[in-house]
């Protein structure tokens, strides 16, 4: 499974993300590139412990949600934290780059650190999380068409 921490993984990321434009439409969903891009952004900068976030009620135990969200395809239009909804636009450049920023920030961090909960699904390890970015990030970048 692709992990953000995986050279080649992470340089395909960081070359989807330049590829995007401002004005890339999303294959579904309602969120335009740049509110994508803060989403992104939220999520990642949240694992690092640098936003803090409100716990989520999930409707199974966390560390089955975890399981799901990890090893299981995803869906178009699944739910996610509140605290990641973008309720506004944001300057594209400042997004993409705000978010090139904390993909190399995260993956430079060693593996067995010391991880933020998530909202979800609580206690994550670095693996889990790598795998976690590295998946969101591809998801949201398809959706955008890069």
């Amino acid at each position: 499974m692709a992990m953000l921490h995986d050279p080649q993984t992470r340089a395909s990321i960081e070359t989807r993300i330049q590829t995007l434009t401002p004005d890339a439409h999303g294959r579904w969903g309602k969120m335009t590139v740049d509110q994508m891009l803060w989403h992104c952004s939220q999520a990642i900068a949240t694992s690092l412990g640098e936003i803090p976030t409100q716990p989520m009620t999930v409707p199974l135990p966390k560390t089955v949600v975890k399981f799901i969200v990890l090893n299981l395809p995803w869906v178009k239009g699944s739910p996610t934290a509140p605290d990641f909804l973008a309720t506004t636009q944001y300057d594209f450049e400042t997004e993409r780059q705000r978010t090139l920023d904390l993909v190399s920030r995260f993956a430079s961090r060693p593996l067995n650190s010391e991880w933020a909960r998530h909202p979800a699904f609580g206690a994550m390890s670095g693996d889990e999380y790598s795998r976690l970015h590295a998946k969101h990030l591809n998801h949201h970048l398809t959706q955008f068409g890069v």
